[in-house]
């Protein structure tokens, strides 16, 4: 799955400059329009060790109205909080009906950190991942948005950044001995990444994997995919967007290359609906396009793929379509 990422993605300057005034002020419009709905959202981020979660957070949070966010940094449980169910204390940090929960890091430390270094019994752990799909279930239920990131680089940029923020002596407390282990592991992390995707990429809480390796690159597709979530709760719910905002949520892959053979991977799908369009044979957005001309009854008998995960397909072929004829 993760080597299908493709890491040499990357974002111009200029590009970057121009685009990311205006994302940071949609996101602010839509924060406003969500607080005014009464729509709570869950936003995580997790990734590899120097993939640029901290600095993420830090650029996505310096526009918003700071009376409107909470933003949790996850540590390891204190002993109190061991002798209580271990999703207990997350459920402590949901955010209010209208407001946003920001987490750097998350629950899904229970199968990967705890998983690889053993820290949690292998019964416990296989158990999360049923805890974590029920408990995002439960939430979206009651209306909240979850957007979940994987911040994906190399082993090789990560060793990369090591290197370069050690021999900086105001960054270099950053990498700790444990960053070395698990950089070590490398292999081993990747094998958990991968099943902790497959098992918990749902409906309601789809992952987004962000080529991590161009900064740029990584930090605007964060900003389309939450401004695109939001905008399609606020639809879902019949609420109007923010005034000026287009009615169509923004395109999320790169999509400049004038025909259809766009790989499905760059759609922004989850891998639980990625996984069923691969082995039904459909690897382009051209393929998808042939399939969807046959009506919908033929996706809608695949595993994993809903009406509610067509409609997003649909809505996603056609942005990318028009993007690729001109229309960007």
């Amino acid at each position: 799955m993760l080597e299908k990422i493709d890491l040499t993605k990357s974002l111009s300057k200029q590009e970057y400059r121009e685009r990311l005034p205006d994302l940071r002020d949609q996101l602010y419009d839509l924060q406003k329009a969500c607080w005014d709905a009464n729509i709570p959202s869950v936003i995580l981020f997790e990734g590899w060790d120097a993939a640029g979660k901290g600095t993420s957070i830090n650029l996505l949070t310096q526009r918003l109205d700071p009376r409107g966010f909470k933003l949790y940094p996850i540590q390891a449980p204190r002993t109190y909080e061991t002798h209580m169910p271990w999703l207990w204390r997350f459920w402590l940090k949901l955010p209010n009906y209208g407001e946003m929960g920001i987490f750097d890091r998350s629950w899904y430390g229970r199968v990967l950190v705890e998983r690889v270094e053993a820290l949690t019994p292998e019964n416990e752990w296989r158990k999360g991942y049923r805890d974590i799909v029920d408990f995002e279930r439960t939430i979206a239920d009651d209306g909240y948005v979850v957007i979940k990131f994987w911040l994906h680089i190399s082993k090789k940029e990560q060793l990369r950044r090591f290197k370069k923020l050690e021999k900086d002596p105001l960054e270099s407390w950053h990498v700790q001995p444990e960053d070395w282990e698990h950089h070590e592991k490398y292999d081993e992390y990747v094998v958990a990444i991968e099943e902790m995707l497959e098992r918990t990429d749902t409906e309601w809480g789809p992952w987004t994997i962000v080529e991590a390796t161009d900064r740029r690159w990584a930090r605007v597709k964060i900003f389309e995919t939450i401004i695109h979530r939001l905008e399609e709760a606020l639809q879902e719910r019949g609420f109007p967007l923010p005034e000026g905002r287009p009615d169509k949520a923004p395109v999320l892959p790169d999509v400049g290359k004038g025909d259809n053979d766009i790989p499905l991977a760059e759609m922004g799908l989850g891998t639980r609906v990625l996984r069923p369009l691969e082995r039904a044979g459909l690897a382009t957005v051209g393929d998808m396009v042939e399939r969807l001309s046959e009506g919908d009854e033929g996706l809608l008998k695949l595993d994993g793929i809903g009406p509610k995960s067509l409609a997003v397909i649909k809505r996603r072929v056609a942005l990318l379509v028009s993007s690729a004829g001109g229309g960007k």
